[in-house]
């Protein structure tokens, strides 16, 4: 690149699922893969990843003595997005870095869209809303059985309210990822995370390989 040149523009891949699915474990590994092979990575949450994002995540997941109703959970968790996207996911990209992502837009389809009963039609007002025409170039959604990421939950610890959902909402989140995975193959990749740690990574950096 020539000096004073604009630098190629970063990959944005996101790492999806329900809970228990390993995407905190993934995503280390393959930003360590990723910068092993010469990518400048930056890794990063939602709802959080900026400071602003973080203190609304701190509200998202909080647990409040009137609770959190399913409109005030998704305006927050957007809000927080458009903070991140601002502050953090958009100045890395143009600055040529790749970005990792800890759940994005899918998560809102997944958990306020059918886990909440909210429906996609809202869930994507908003998207356009907050997104325009900005998305992922790769969503990896790593996919286990509710009960596995449940038997996971309870052995790490359950630390937020969403790990404390019912299963049948957490079959809900899982159908909503496969449905949105299977309208877009060519973006997204559903990886069986129910495997070894090792062999996921394998299979996540084997469907990065495809992206320029």
């Amino acid at each position: 690149m020539t000096a004073g040149a604009t630098p190629p523009r970063g990959r944005f891949i996101v790492l999806e699922g329900g809970e228990g699915g390993g995407k905190t474990t993934q995503s280390l590994a393959l930003r360590d893969a990723l910068t092993a092979r010469g990518r400048s990575v930056v890794l990063t949450r939602e709802p959080g990843g900026s400071p602003l994002a973080e203190a609304i995540r701190n509200l998202v997941l909080g647990d409040w003595p009137e609770g959190v109703d399913a409109v005030t959970e998704v305006l927050l968790i957007f809000a927080a997005r458009a903070a991140h996207l601002h502050a953090t996911i958009k100045p890395a990209l143009a600055s040529g870095r790749d970005v990792i992502c800890d759940r994005f837009v899918d998560a809102s389809y997944a958990y306020q869209g059918a886990g909440r009963g909210l429906g996609a039609a809202r869930i994507a007002e908003l998207e356009t809303f907050v997104l325009g025409d900005f998305r992922p170039d790769r969503v990896l959604v790593l996919d286990v059985p509710p009960e596995t990421g449940v038997a996971r939950i309870a052995a790490r610890g359950g630390n937020n309210r969403f790990d404390a959902e019912s299963l049948e909402f957490m079959r809900r989140v899982r159908q909503a990822y496969l449905d949105r995975a299977a309208l877009a193959p060519a973006r997204y990749a559903v990886v069986d995370a129910a495997r070894a740690p090792d062999i996921v990574t394998a299979d996540l950096l084997r469907h990065l390989a495809e992206l320029p």
